[in-house]
Protein backbone atom coordinates (compact mmCIF):
# COMPACT_ATOMS: atom_id res chain seq x y z
CA UNK A 1 0.00 0.00 0.00
CA UNK A 2 1.57 2.98 -0.85
CA UNK A 3 2.16 6.17 1.61
CA UNK A 4 -1.30 7.06 3.44
CA UNK A 5 -3.19 10.18 2.76
CA UNK A 6 -3.08 11.98 5.42
CA UNK A 7 0.88 11.27 5.76
CA UNK A 8 0.68 13.14 1.74
CA UNK A 9 -1.00 15.99 3.17
CA UNK A 10 1.24 16.46 6.46
CA UNK A 11 4.32 16.62 4.39
CA UNK A 12 2.63 19.31 2.01
CA UNK A 13 2.40 21.50 5.14
CA UNK A 14 6.29 20.38 6.96
CA UNK A 15 8.07 18.92 3.95
CA UNK A 16 11.28 17.04 5.01
CA UNK A 17 10.86 17.93 8.78
CA UNK A 18 10.67 14.93 10.84
CA UNK A 19 7.13 13.67 11.34
CA UNK A 20 6.03 11.80 14.07
CA UNK A 21 4.01 8.69 14.19
CA UNK A 22 2.49 5.58 15.76
CA UNK A 23 3.41 2.53 14.06
CA UNK A 24 2.87 -0.95 15.04
CA UNK A 25 4.22 -4.58 14.64
CA UNK A 26 2.01 -7.61 14.96
CA UNK A 27 3.94 -10.98 15.68
CA UNK A 28 0.97 -13.47 14.46
CA UNK A 29 1.76 -16.60 15.90
CA UNK A 30 0.10 -20.14 15.18
CA UNK A 31 1.19 -23.65 15.55
CA UNK A 32 4.64 -22.71 16.83
CA UNK A 33 5.17 -20.66 13.84
CA UNK A 34 5.18 -16.69 13.49
CA UNK A 35 4.39 -14.77 10.03
CA UNK A 36 6.73 -13.37 8.35
CA UNK A 37 6.78 -11.32 5.31
CA UNK A 38 9.80 -10.02 3.15
CA UNK A 39 9.31 -6.36 2.47
CA UNK A 40 9.09 -5.08 -1.12
CA UNK A 41 10.68 -1.86 -0.20
CA UNK A 42 14.00 -3.12 1.16
CA UNK A 43 13.86 -7.15 0.61
CA UNK A 44 13.76 -7.08 4.94
CA UNK A 45 12.14 -9.91 6.31
CA UNK A 46 9.94 -9.25 9.18
CA UNK A 47 6.41 -9.29 11.25
CA UNK A 48 3.64 -7.74 10.09
CA UNK A 49 3.78 -3.75 10.28
CA UNK A 50 2.23 -0.20 9.72
CA UNK A 51 0.67 3.16 10.59
CA UNK A 52 -1.97 4.03 13.14
CA UNK A 53 -4.69 5.82 10.86
CA UNK A 54 -5.76 8.66 12.75
CA UNK A 55 -8.63 7.96 15.37
CA UNK A 56 -7.89 4.36 14.81
CA UNK A 57 -7.04 2.34 17.69
CA UNK A 58 -3.25 0.72 17.38
CA UNK A 59 -4.83 -2.65 18.14
CA UNK A 60 -7.28 -2.20 15.19
CA UNK A 61 -4.22 -1.59 13.04
CA UNK A 62 -2.48 -4.28 13.97
CA UNK A 63 -5.45 -6.58 12.56
CA UNK A 64 -6.29 -4.27 9.70
CA UNK A 65 -2.66 -4.47 8.85
CA UNK A 66 -2.25 -8.17 8.82
CA UNK A 67 -5.35 -8.52 6.66
CA UNK A 68 -4.33 -5.83 3.93
CA UNK A 69 -0.55 -7.05 3.99
CA UNK A 70 -0.53 -10.82 4.20
CA UNK A 71 -4.31 -11.62 3.82
CA UNK A 72 -4.50 -13.37 7.79
CA UNK A 73 -7.46 -12.45 10.37
CA UNK A 74 -6.09 -11.89 13.51
CA UNK A 75 -7.16 -11.37 17.11
CA UNK A 76 -4.57 -9.30 18.93
CA UNK A 77 -3.89 -10.93 22.67
CA UNK A 78 -2.14 -8.88 24.20
CA UNK A 79 0.75 -5.34 23.69
CA UNK A 80 4.25 -6.52 24.46
CA UNK A 81 6.53 -3.48 23.93
CA UNK A 82 6.82 0.25 23.09
CA UNK A 83 9.47 1.88 21.88
CA UNK A 84 10.85 4.99 20.37
CA UNK A 85 12.79 3.56 16.82
CA UNK A 86 15.61 5.79 15.94
CA UNK A 87 14.64 8.61 13.37
CA UNK A 88 14.00 6.91 10.03
CA UNK A 89 15.38 9.15 6.64
CA UNK A 90 13.63 8.25 3.45
CA UNK A 91 15.43 8.31 0.47
CA UNK A 92 13.54 11.55 -0.65
CA UNK A 93 14.77 13.25 2.67
CA UNK A 94 11.19 12.95 4.74
CA UNK A 95 12.37 12.08 8.13
CA UNK A 96 9.68 10.56 10.46
CA UNK A 97 10.21 9.63 14.21
CA UNK A 98 8.10 5.63 14.88
CA UNK A 99 6.64 5.09 18.21
CA UNK A 100 6.19 1.64 17.95
CA UNK A 101 3.39 -0.66 19.32
CA UNK A 102 4.49 -4.70 19.40
CA UNK A 103 1.02 -6.69 19.90
CA UNK A 104 1.47 -10.62 20.08
CA UNK A 105 -1.55 -11.75 17.93
CA UNK A 106 -2.90 -15.11 17.42
CA UNK A 107 -4.06 -16.22 13.51
CA UNK A 108 -7.84 -16.75 13.55
CA UNK A 109 -7.76 -17.60 9.53
CA UNK A 110 -6.62 -17.20 6.02
CA UNK A 111 -3.43 -18.47 4.54
CA UNK A 112 -0.63 -16.18 3.81
CA UNK A 113 0.04 -14.09 0.48
CA UNK A 114 1.23 -10.79 -0.48
CA UNK A 115 -2.03 -8.92 -0.97
CA UNK A 116 -1.31 -5.50 -1.16
CA UNK A 117 2.38 -4.77 -2.68
CA UNK A 118 4.13 -3.87 0.52
CA UNK A 119 5.14 -7.70 0.57
CA UNK A 120 7.47 -9.88 -2.07
CA UNK A 121 6.61 -13.32 -0.03
CA UNK A 122 4.37 -13.89 3.23
CA UNK A 123 4.37 -17.32 5.32
CA UNK A 124 5.23 -19.28 8.29
CA UNK A 125 8.13 -19.72 9.93
CA UNK A 126 9.25 -22.20 12.73
CA UNK A 127 10.02 -20.20 16.17
CA UNK A 128 12.52 -22.62 17.25
CA UNK A 129 14.66 -21.60 13.95
CA UNK A 130 14.05 -18.58 12.81
CA UNK A 131 15.90 -17.16 9.99
CA UNK A 132 18.41 -14.46 10.21
CA UNK A 133 16.41 -11.02 10.36
CA UNK A 134 18.20 -7.81 8.65
CA UNK A 135 17.02 -5.55 11.55
CA UNK A 136 18.09 -7.05 14.95
CA UNK A 137 15.41 -4.95 16.54
CA UNK A 138 12.90 -7.32 14.60
CA UNK A 139 14.34 -10.53 16.93
CA UNK A 140 13.50 -8.27 19.96
CA UNK A 141 10.03 -7.36 18.98
CA UNK A 142 9.47 -10.92 18.39
CA UNK A 143 11.05 -12.17 21.52
CA UNK A 144 8.66 -9.60 23.95
CA UNK A 145 5.72 -10.71 22.21
CA UNK A 146 6.51 -14.48 23.05
CA UNK A 147 7.29 -13.72 26.47
CA UNK A 148 4.35 -14.15 29.03
CA UNK A 149 4.79 -10.97 31.09
CA UNK A 150 3.58 -7.26 31.14
CA UNK A 151 4.62 -5.13 28.52
CA UNK A 152 8.00 -3.63 28.10
CA UNK A 153 8.44 0.31 28.00
CA UNK A 154 11.67 1.47 26.80
CA UNK A 155 12.90 5.01 28.97
CA UNK A 156 11.63 6.34 31.64
CA UNK A 157 14.77 5.86 33.73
Amino acid sequence: MPTPDFILELREMVGTHPLPLVGVTAVVVHDGRVLLGRRSDNGHLTPITGIVDPGEEPADAAVRETLEEAGVVCHVDRLAWVHQIPRVTYPNGDQSDYLDLTFRCSWVSGEPYPVDGEMTEVGWYDLQALPELEQPDMHRRIASALQDEPARFEGGR
